[in-house]
C-alpha cells in the first residue's frame, strides 16, 4: 500500500468520525436550548425566593420588583450561555479563545453576584438564620457563665473577711483575759479590736446578702437561655421566632449586667482601704502610767496588724477585679441572605448547588468546544469532495444541472419571430 493510499484511507476515517460527531451534535441541539431554558428558569425561581426574603414589604410593588429581577436574571443567564455555546466552540485562534474565556469568567462572576447568593439564600436561608440564633445563644451562655463565675469569685472574699474578723475577735478575747497589754478587762485595746471586728462583720453581712441575688439572677438567666434554645429549633417561620428571640436576648443582657454589678470586689477593696485609715482611738484607761504605756504599745501593734490584714484583703479584691470580664454580647437580627454569607462554611452543599445551577452550562460549552475541535481535526486535510454528504452531493448535482441548462439556453440560436397575420396574407 502506497503512502498516498494510506493517507486517503486515514482521511476517509477522519471524515466518517467527523460526520458521526456532527450527527450526535445535531441530535443534542434539538433539546439543548430547552434544557438551558429550564436551568435559567429554575435559577430565576430561586432568585425570586431570595429577593423576596430581602424585601421588607409584601405589597404588589414588592412582588412585581422581585418578579422583574428574577426574570431579568433568567433572561441574562439564557442569553449569556447561548452566546458562549455558539461562539466559543466556533473560534479557532488562541487569542479569540482566551478573550472568550475572560468574557466567560467575567460573566460567571456576574451571575454568581446577581443570582447564586440569592439562590443559596432561598435554599438555606432559614437554616442559616437558625445557625445565627444558635451561635448567639452560645455567646450569651458563655457571657452569663463568665459573669456568674466572676460574681462567685467575689463572693469568695467573704471567707477572707470572716477570717480577718475572727482574728480580731480572738485578739479581743485575749485582751479581755489580759494576754496582750497585761491589763485584763475591756479597756482601750479591747475596744479598738471590737471596733474593727464589728466593721468586718458588717462587710461580711453585705457580702452574704449578695449571694441569693447572684444565684437568682443566674437561675433566671439559664431559664431565658432554655427558651432561646427552644426558639432556634421550633417549627414555623424563622422571622416570627426571631422577634421573640430578640426580646429574650434583651432580658438576658440585662441579667448579665446585673450580675456584673453584684460583684462585691470593689466594695471589699474600699472597705479594706478604710479599715486601716479610719481608726477611732479610744482614751487610754490604764490606772498607772506604765499601764497606759502598755496600752499604747499594744494599740500600735494592733494597728500594724490591721494594716497588714487590710493590705491582704485589698490585694484579694484587686485580684478578683483583674479577672477577665465578660464580653458584651448583642443580638443583631440579620436577613437570610446575610446569614448565608456569614455562615457560608456551614452551608457548602447549598452554595455548591446554587452555583452549579447557574454555571453548569459552562461544562456544556467546553464539551461543545472539544467536540468541534475533534470534528475539525477529522476533516483536516480531506478534499472537499470527500467531505460532501449524499444530500450535499445531490444538491450540488442539481445546481450543476441548473447551471448547464441556463448555459445551454443562452448559447442556443434565437428562434425566428412568428409573422404577423397581415404579413402572412401578403
Amino acid at each position: 500500500m502506497t503512502d498516498d493510499t494510506r493517507t486517503t484511507a486515514e482521511q476517509a476515517r477522519g471524515v466518517r468520525y467527523a460526520r458521526e460527531l456532527e450527527g450526535h451534535l445535531g441530535w443534542l441541539d434539538t433539546f439543548s436550548g430547552t434544557a438551558l431554558g429550564v436551568l435559567a428558569t429554575a435559577s430565576g425561581i430561586y432568585t425570586y425566593l431570595g429577593v423576596s426574603s430581602l424585601l421588607d414589604e409584601n405589597g404588589a410593588m414588592s412582588v412585581f420588583a422581585a418578579i422583574a429581577y428574577s426574570v431579568a436574571v433568567s433572561v441574562g443567564i439564557f442569553v449569556f450561555w447561548s452566546y458562549m455555546m455558539r461562539l466559543f466552540p466556533a473560534v479557532r485562534s488562541a487569542r479569540a479563545r482566551i478573550g472568550l474565556m475572560l468574557a466567560m469568567g467575567a460573566g460567571s462572576l456576574a451571575i454568581v453576584a446577581m443570582s447564586s447568593w440569592l439562590n443559596a439564600a432561598a435554599l438555606a436561608g432559614s437554616a442559616a438564620v437558625e445557625q445565627h440564633l444558635a451561635k448567639t445563644v452560645q455567646d450569651y451562655q458563655t457571657s452569663l457563665e463568665r459573669a456568674h463565675e466572676v460574681a462567685l469569685t467575689g463572693q469568695s472574699l467573704e471567707r477572707d473577711v470572716a477570717r480577718v474578723r475572727q482574728s480580731f475577735e480572738d485578739l479581743s478575747e485575749q485582751e479581755a483575759a489580759g494576754s496582750l497589754s497585761g491589763l485584763a478587762g475591756r479597756g482601750a485595746v479591747f475596744r479598738v479590736l471590737r471596733q474593727k471586728s464589728a466593721e468586718l462583720s458588717g462587710l461580711e453581712g453585705q457580702i452574704s446578702a449578695q449571694t441569693p441575688l447572684v444565684e437568682a439572677a443566674f437561675t433566671e438567666g439559664n431559664a431565658i437561655l432554655s427558651r432561646m434554645r427552644a426558639l432556634t429549633v421550633e417549627p414555623g417561620p424563622v422571622e416570627a421566632r426571631s422577634v421573640e428571640f430578640s426580646e429574650q436576648a434583651v432580658r438576658l443582657a440585662g441579667l448579665i449586667t446585673q450580675l456584673r454589678q453584684l460583684t462585691v470586689a470593689p466594695l471589699v477593696e474600699r472597705a479594706a482601704q478604710d479599715l486601716a485609715a479610719s481608726v477611732v482611738l479610744p482614751e487610754l484607761d490604764g490606772g498607772t502610767t506604765e499601764g497606759r504605756a502598755d496600752q499604747a504599745a499594744t494599740i500600735s501593734s494592733v494597728l500594724e496588724v490591721l494594716a497588714q490584714r487590710a493590705t491582704t484583703l485589698e490585694r484579694a479584691a484587686q485580684a478578683v477585679q483583674a479577672l477577665q470580664p465578660t464580653t458584651d454580647v448583642t443580638y443583631t437580627p440579620i436577613s437570610s441572605a446575610d446569614a448565608v454569607i456569614l455562615y457560608a462554611r456551614n452551608f457548602v452543599p447549598s452554595w455548591a448547588g446554587a452555583i452549579a445551577i447557574d454555571l453548569l452550562p459552562a461544562v456544556l460549552v467546553f464539551i461543545l468546544a472539544i467536540t468541534q475541535s475533534a470534528i475539525r481535526g477529522g476533516r483536516e486535510g480531506a478534499a472537499i469532495e470527500d467531505t460532501l454528504t449524499l444530500a450535499e452531493l445531490r444538491a450540488a448535482m442539481a445546481a450543476m444541472r441548473d447551471v448547464e441548462k441556463t448555459m445551454h439556453e443562452h448559447d442556443a440560436p434565437a428562434a425566428k419571430p412568428r409573422p404577423l397575420p397581415q404579413q402572412a396574407a401578403e
